[in-house]
């Protein structure tokens, strides 16, 4: 996007960290609460919820190029500022948007990244309801008979993807209800869509070249913050090899103690649902990045009811520094598993709140 002047861009971000402080100064009582019992409906629930606090698409997965693997992330955030609704304006800043893309490639030895900062205005950036369809400038992700479609036009690489679906819907937690503490109110609506086939372009150092792979979706909406001891999470989703999926997270607080967890399992058409204490993050191996001092788990031991899987990473450096648009520091990075009677996988495992509280 072309900066109109020196500076232009930072007091642009500066000015969205504000308003998203501000949204989140708001009471949850001023945004629609997710509760038990609701029951997600589809195509409906793969759009947007404006009526909730805060949301986000998120896709991520592994790619085979003429280079070698390689890892995509792509993330569009809606963030609804209450604050604003009172402004008759046209232009008022009811929806924010932020979007964050990333290319993890091992030759490179670390992460291409770009984002992209908006207020929601009809044509130019906004997050729309019915089906998945968000974007911001020429950046979009969009589902289109049946199949999403990324495109992504970076300034330092670019990617055009296509993911098709190969599965049902994953809901997460009690039918799409993932609880996020230990209070019934700290809860999202979560579903997962595993082993999409991707198809499409990656662009980097001047080069296009045809690519593969699979990938995973997270699509998650919710109106409450953190729970007030946690300070950020640990996340996988992994695409297993066979057909099956597993997701698990938790919740960690300042000690580096569990506040909340839950993990899925789906197999064999049989899905398992984890509960908070059956899951365990385990630290295996740190990295200490060298442009911001942060000190990331990017090897993890997972236990679910007593069984380990091990998250390996592709590469250690897969740091994404968001700072300049949702103001976040975090790891977000292609993995391999391994679990219980040979059983592998790829997908990505993202660190928050490691460096300094998470503001969500």
């Amino acid at each position: 996007m072309p900066t109109p002047f020196p500076g232009a861009t930072v007091r642009r971000a500066a000015c969205f960290l504000a308003l998203f402080a501000i949204a989140f100064l708001a009471r949850a009582a001023d945004y629609a609460p997710v509760l038990p019992g609701m029951k997600l409906a589809f195509p409906a629930d793969f759009g947007a919820h404006p009526e909730h606090r805060i949301e986000w698409w998120y896709a991520t997965g592994h790619l085979e190029t003429p280079k070698g693997p390689m890892g995509f992330q792509v993330t569009f955030f809606r963030l609804r500022n209450h604050a604003a609704d009172a402004n008759p304006s046209r232009f008022s800043p009811r929806q924010l948007l932020f979007a964050h893309a990333a290319l993890a490639d091992p030759a490179l030895g670390k992460l291409r990244h770009d984002q992209r900062i908006a207020r929601g205005f009809p044509a130019l950036a906004e997050a729309r309801t019915g089906d998945t369809d968000v974007f911001i400038d020429d950046w979009s992700f969009k589902r289109v008979n049946g199949a999403y479609r990324a495109r992504i036009p970076g300034e330092q690489f670019s990617f055009d993807l296509v993911l098709t679906p190969t599965q049902p819907v994953l809901l997460q937690g009690d039918g799409g209800y993932s609880r996020k503490g230990p209070l019934p109110s700290q809860a999202s609506g979560y579903y997962s869509e595993p082993h999409l086939d991707v198809k499409g372009t990656v662009k980097a150092d001047g080069q296009a070249v045809a690519v593969t792979g699979s990938a995973w979706l997270d699509h998650e909406w919710s109106s409450e913050l953190l729970a007030e001891n946690a300070v950020g999470w640990d996340w996988v989703g992994t695409n297993l090899d066979g057909g099956g999926a597993l997701m698990a997270f938790r919740l960690r607080d300042k000690s580096g103690g569990t506040v909340w967890a839950s993990a899925t399992l789906r197999r064999e058409g049989k899905v398992r649902v984890y509960a908070n204490d059956e899951v365990r993050f385990a630290p295996r191996r740190t990295w200490r990045s060298p442009r911001t001092g942060a000190t990331w788990p990017v090897e993890m031991a997972l236990e679910l009811a007593g069984e380990t899987w091990s998250v390996t990473p592709m590469m250690d450096d897969q740091e994404m520094d968001a700072r300049n648009s949702t103001g976040t520091l975090y790891w977000e990075g292609a993995v391999t598993v391994a679990g219980p009677n040979g059983a592998k996988g790829r997908g990505y495992l993202e660190l928050t709140g490691y460096s300094e509280r998470l503001r969500f």
